[in-house]
């Protein structure tokens, strides 16, 4: 079996998930995804319903989803055998 590049899946999953967290924030301009916005600020410190509020996410987003890519790739080569 192949391995999994920590490196390539931390950044897969941190841009996913800054994006998301982008999309989130700034659609929360218009009322959208309120709940979800006021759930993540509690975790995302300077996140809010707003332009700069979802960058500020965003990059919040970008390290958590790395790290999580990367603690994912490096449990599964861990486990995987060759």
């Amino acid at each position: 079996m192949q391995k999994i590049s920590i490196k390539g899946l931390a950044i897969a999953l941190g841009t996913a998930w800054a994006l998301c967290i982008l999309v989130a924030g700034w659609s929360g301009i218009f009322g959208w995804s309120t709940e979800f916005i006021d759930v993540m600020a509690s975790v995302y410190i300077g996140y809010q319903a707003s332009f700069t509020g979802g960058i500020i996410g965003a990059l919040w987003g970008f390290i958590d989803g790395a790290i999580g890519g990367a603690v994912i790739a490096f449990v599964y080569n861990a486990v995987t055998k060759d």
